[in-house]
């Protein structure tokens, strides 16, 4: 039996994950963007507006990655998480060929499905299927969402590898969440999320700023997973879930049963 057909079951839930994730982008942003909203006739500040959506969005990813899809997947959601643990050796081949493929088909059914229920209020310009779209010139935005990536796989690793904190890693993945659609979104759009990018593209019909989101954030978190590498050691990368609870099976090159 190989691998695609023993873990089908966490490649379903990988694009299950992302897909509700981009069906509550959508939600939450034609909710407070569109100018037919009570949401946005209520809020016309469009940084407090910012501020609720990121509250929203970061929410939303403690959910996911806490709710039992999660931990067993272990809720990557996003194709550079996932090939960054990869080249830190904690995922297969073809597990990563498996989440990566069921993420990208998971966030455009997301959106679509989005789309049908809502029809041409996502469809808005106001709204544009909640797509990520540079607002500070291509180098700019590279460089933002490089260095947003970096921090967030930083982070990841730092809290969920070290046992004492790592109950707090879905925390901290939803804070930083939060914080940089509120503060960064204007740059780069925030995305950190080739799948989460593509799948508004193709709702939207646009591709223009795509290979933004294709290399920046795969590169950034590569780089903070080499750094971290040689700081602590390739054995320091206990596993390759944000949230791992041991009774749901583990799919990875796991270390966490190790003391």
């Amino acid at each position: 039996m190989t691998a695609a057909t023993r873990h089908w079951p966490e490649y379903a839930m990988e694009g299950a994950l992302l897909g509700l994730f981009m069906v509550a982008a959508c939600t939450f942003a034609t909710a407070l963007e569109h100018p037919a909203s009570p949401l946005r006739a209520a809020l016309p500040d469009g940084y407090l507006r910012r501020v609720l959506m990121g509250l929203a969005m970061g929410a939303t990813a403690v959910t996911l990655v806490r709710s039992p899809w999660g931990q067993q997947s272990g809720a990557h959601m996003n194709p550079s998480l996932t090939l960054t643990y990869f080249r830190l050796g904690k995922v297969e081949r073809r597990d990563a060929l498996g989440y990566v493929a069921s993420q990208f088909a998971g966030g455009v059914a997301g959106v679509l499905l989005v789309r049908c229920v809502l029809g041409s209020l996502l469809a808005h310009p106001s709204v544009h299927f909640a797509a990520t779209v540079p607002g500070g010139g291509a180098v700019l935005a590279f460089a933002a969402e490089f260095a947003i990536s970096a921090l967030l796989m930083m982070v990841v690793l730092v809290v969920s590898n070290t046992r004492r904190w790592a109950w707090l890693t879905p925390w901290c993945c939803g804070a930083l969440v939060a914080t940089y659609i509120a503060i960064e979104a204007p740059i780069s759009g925030m995305s950190m999320n080739p799948a989460r990018s593509f799948a508004s593209a193709v709702g939207a019909w646009q591709s223009s700023a795509l290979w933004i989101y294709f290399t920046a954030p795969p590169l950034g978190m590569l780089a903070a997973a080499e750094l971290y590498v040689r700081l602590r050691g390739a054995h320091a990368v206990l596993c390759a879930k944000l949230d791992h609870l041991t009774a749901r099976r583990c799919i990875f090159r796991c270390h966490w049963a190790q003391p």
